[in-house]
Parts: C-alpha cells; sequence; structure tokens
C-alpha cells in the first residue's frame, strides 16, 4: 500500500493569499541562528500589500546560469555563463570586460540544457580562494562537480562525476553549501521523458537526487567523504552520497540561513511544478518522482510497495499563464526589504516571469500570492552577504536587482508611446520609450503583445523578434537610456484586420504607462 507523509501544508497556486492549515513538517524545525532570534522584528506586511519586480543592472552577460557573492567584503558577484566562463560584477564598476575563470574547454554545451550550470563559495572562501563548480563535461555531457582554486594555475580538480550521455536535458545543477559546513549538488534524473531509466525512485544512482558531501578533506580513493550521518551511508546497494531522492529536476534549491531549513524548486513534466520544504537535517526523503508529478499519481508502475513519499508544500500547474519551469529562489533575511517580505520564500517561472511568495503562516500551513513579475526568462536568484536578492536572466543576458515595494506605491519607471499608421494588409509603427526614473537604463528589451493576426516583417532602430510576445532588444548606439531621455525604435508589420494598439509594455520586465 502506499503511504504518504506531509512535510508542510500544501498549497496550489492562486492569485490571491490564501491559509492551509495542514499538518506541519514530519520533524520540528531546527531553531534559528543566534543572531537571527536575538531580537525579534516586527511581523512584516501581508503578501497582499506587497509587490516585487526587478531592476536591470548590468547587460552583456552570455546565457547566464547561476549567481553567488563572496562574503569577503569586497561587494562582488561571480556569475556563471552557460559556455563556461564565471564574470563578476561590482555594483560601482559594473561588469568587468574579462571573466574571473574560463573552464570552456571542458564544457560540454551541445543541448540547450547543458553547460556551466552551477557555482558555490565555501564558507572560508577569503582565505581558500577555491570556487567549486557544476557543469556538463566533455565529450559526453557527464555531469561533473570540480574544484578550481584562484590565483594557483592548478585547473580544475574533478570530484564526483556522473554519466549523462542518452539525453541532454534534467542535469540539474545547484550547488550550495549547508548550514553543516557540506555540499550539497543536485542533479536530474537523467533526461527524456517521463524518467525512463527509472531514476527518481532508484538508490543506486545519482540520478534524479541532491547529494550531500564532506569536501574538506579525502576518504579512502575518494577526493572528498561521505558524512557518517548520510541517510544511506553504509546502505548496501544505495549510493552513499543521496541526501534527497525521487527529483525530477531540481534546477534551484537553497537554505534558509536563520533556520537552516532546504527550499528546492523541482521542474514538473507536463503538468505540476513544484516547492519542497524540509526541516534542517531532514535527509533520506523520498519527493515522490516519478511515482507523483505535485500531488498527483504520475506512473503507477514507478511508485514502490510501502514508501513514504513526502508532499511538496506547494504545486502550480504548467500552462496556465504560460508558466513552463519553477526557478527556486530564497528566504528573504535582508534588511532593505524586511518590513515587506522578512522571512518569505521568493520563487519564480521562467517563462511566465511570475513572482510567487510564501510565508510560515505559524500554525503549520504557508500563506502565498503572485507579487509581480521578474524580467524574461529568468534563471537562477542569489543573495549577497546582507541578504539583498539578485537574479539573471537568460536571454537577452542581464543582471537585476530584486526589489519589493508596497502595493500601490509603486510608480512606473518608463513611458511609452505608440503611434501607427495603417494601410491595407500593412502598418508601420513607431514607439517612443522614455525613462522616468532616477537612473539610467543600460542594455534594454521592450515587451509587448501585438493583437493576433499582425505579424512583424521590419524593424529599425532595434532588433524585433516574435514568438508569441515581442521582445525588442536595443541597437549599439541606443543601449543607454539615461534619466528623462528616450528612444524611438520602429517596426513594420502584416495584419489580418486587426490593426489596434499593444495594450502593456514592459522595459526589462517593468510595467511601462502608457500614452494615449
Amino acid at each position: 500500500m502506499l503511504r504518504r507523509r506531509w512535510t508542510g501544508a500544501l498549497l496550489l497556486a492562486l492569485p490571491l493569499v490564501l491559509i492551509a492549515p495542514l499538518s506541519a513538517s514530519a520533524s520540528p524545525p531546527a531553531a534559528p541562528s543566534a543572531a537571527a532570534s536575538a531580537s525579534p522584528a516586527a511581523a512584516p506586511a501581508p503578501l497582499e500589500d506587497v509587490t516585487a519586480s526587478t531592476v536591470q543592472v548590468a547587460s552583456g552577460l552570455r546565457r547566464p546560469t547561476a549567481l553567488v557573492a563572496p562574503d569577503d567584503g569586497t561587494g562582488r558577484l561571480f556569475v556563471t555563463e552557460k559556455a563556461g566562463t564565471v564574470r563578476v560584477y561590482h555594483p560601482d564598476t559594473g561588469l568587468a570586460a574579462d571573466p574571473l575563470l574560463d573552464v570552456s574547454e571542458v564544457v560540454d554545451m551541445s543541448g540547450n540544457e547543458r553547460g556551466l550550470l552551477g557555482i558555490a563559495l565555501p564558507p572560508d572562501f577569503a582565505d581558500s580562494q577555491e570556487l567549486y563548480l557544476a557543469y556538463t563535461a566533455l565529450p559526453d555531457g557527464a555531469v561533473t562537480l570540480a574544484r578550481y582554486r584562484l590565483g594557483d594555475g592548478g585547473g580544475l580538480e574533478n570530484l564526483l562525476s556522473q554519466e549523462h550521455s542518452e539525453y541532454s536535458n534534467h542535469n540539474g545543477g545547484q550547488l550550495a553549501f549547508g548550514p553543516d559546513g557540506h555540499l550539497y549538488w543536485s542533479i536530474g534524473d537523467g533526461g527524456g521523458s517521463g524518467d525512463p531509466f527509472r531514476s527518481g525512485q532508484r538508490l543506486d544512482t545519482l540520478l534524479g537526487k541532491i547529494l550531500r558531501i564532506d569536501v574538506s578533506g579525502s576518504c579512502g580513493e575518494l577526493p572528498y567523504c561521505v558524512p557518517e550521518d548520510n541517510p544511506f551511508a553504509g546502505v548496501e546497494g544505495a549510493r552513499e552520497e543521496i541526501w534527497l531522492y525521487g527529483l525530477r529536476n531540481p534546477w534551484r534549491f537553497s537554505f534558509d540561513s536563520a533556520d537552516g531549513s532546504l527550499w528546492v524548486g523541482d521542474v514538473g513534466q507536463g503538468r505540476w511544478e513544484e516547492i519542497n520544504h524540509l526541516a534542517r537535517g531532514q535527509g533520506g526523503l523520498n519527493l515522490g518522482w516519478s511515482c507523483y508529478e505535485g500531488l498527483e499519481v504520475f506512473e503507477q508502475e514507478h511508485c514502490l510497495p510501502d514508501a513514504e513519499y513526502t508532499e511538496p508544500v506547494f504545486t502550480y500547474p504548467l500552462g496556465h499563464d504560460g508558466n513552463c519551469a519553477v526557478i527556486g529562489g530564497h528566504v528573504y533575511r535582508g534588511e532593505e526589504f524586511a518590513d515587506l517580505v522578512g522571512g518569505t520564500y521568493i520563487a519564480t517561472d521562467y517563462c511566465s516571469s511570475t513572482i510567487w511568495a510564501l510565508r510560515e503562516d505559524g500554525d503549520g500551513g504557508y500563506l502565498q500570492a503572485e507579487i509581480g513579475k521578474t524580467a524574461t526568462q529568468v534563471t537562477a536568484i542569489g543573495t549577497t552577504p546582507e541578504g539583498e536578492f539578485y537574479a539573471v536572466n537568460d536571454l537577452p543576458g542581464g543582471l537585476h536587482r530584486v526589489v519589493f515595494e508596497e502595493a500601490g506605491q509603486t510608480e512606473p519607471t518608463c513611458r511609452v508611446d505608440y503611434e501607427a499608421t495603417t494601410w491595407g494588409t500593412g502598418l508601420t509603427a513607431e514607439i517612443t520609450i522614455t525613462n522616468t526614473g532616477t537612473e539610467p537604463v543600460t542594455g534594454w528589451t521592450l515587451s509587448f503583445a501585438l493583437p493576433e493576426g499582425q505579424r512583424v516583417v521590419g524593424d529599425w532602430n532595434a532588433t524585433f523578434a516574435q514568438a508569441g510576445t515581442v521582445e525588442v532588444g536595443n541597437a549599439e548606439h541606443n543601449g543607454t537610456i539615461p534619466p528623462g531621455g528616450s528612444v524611438s525604435v520602429g517596426f513594420v508589420a502584416s495584419h489580418t484586420g486587426d490593426t489596434s494598439a499593444p495594450e502593456e509594455f514592459s522595459l526589462n520586465g517593468d510595467a511601462c504607462a502608457v500614452g494615449d
């Protein structure tokens, strides 16, 4: 008989805040750190009173996949690019032209989901100068964990590798040091559709898992050690590195710096995206795939007899409102927006750009809300040592600050004026974009939807691409719009009778005011 265990309250994604007083985690969460509990903070604002957005701070990245901030007093961010480079950004000087590190000669990026996927810095990075990288390796796409020490010229030291040659998708790739000092690494189920290798429910493979290893030393022939308290250490037939199993493609996970709990965003198959929240130290759990997708049985034949499956705390439907892949984020523990979203978990979706907010309600359930939009195609959210949020987006390749405001208080920082001349089966449109904010916009993408039947056939002063929505990228000569400044772009389109103007425009993910 199939048994299922709750680790938290379950919620279905709805646009309004809900309270779901279902049972709490199977194990009580660890107590907050002394720093987190020394001075109780005022309760943050109700989620329905919060809006979130992103503000672009850098452009010119090439398919960024992850970001991390060294806690070394430099104020830098490290951003990985899919091809195998690590770039450096500083708020005062912008994006450095030369990469910090280039390992492209060993990275296999033959598929859309292959490449340099993750980066982590150990707690002693300021002294050790060590980086940990997750990537798909040449020649056959094996998912690989390696260590690199900056400045010593010694190259990559491969620590652990998992064969992944049949399919190019579902590589996972998140790396993070946990509150216990061990390194955690996510790997997808091996790709294909429907878990063809049944990896999720198997313990003899690293596919479909989150791993936990000790990289502070070596044990026997291994360049790392398996912690003695790993749930499958010493279990015959099981890979001892496994911490959690039953995962499809856990692209992004994170630890809450206050209580050490683990949040996992697991990308769904065709119906449900899910987020899991597990108490600190809660290893050995089976998160369900490919017996379950979200709450629903996905494939009964993949279910194990007498298995206990841990439910997600939040799911939302694929396809609805353009959703396609959950991008797991972080719990906000910074100071700048603590009165709005302190203790709130923030995630997004790669296609719909919806920002989800989840907050424990104190009774074993969760409050949730849709609180805004990110820039298009966000691939990762990262934090500074102070707990502030940044995000990177895949195309066109930008770095963005994530900001929160009281609902109703947000003023548009851009204005769009649209004028069109129509004839027969065609039209010519001129778009003027004005920066009404106080900061320059450097590197921009304007997004809007054309009515059905309108197709862009020519453009000027920008690059127009139409696939559902229209994405307009700046030209070299107009890539910066100063405060109060404007740029004009235009396009020629065919139409089938409907010549009406677009109703909404967004600049780098931020909604713009629209002129008459």
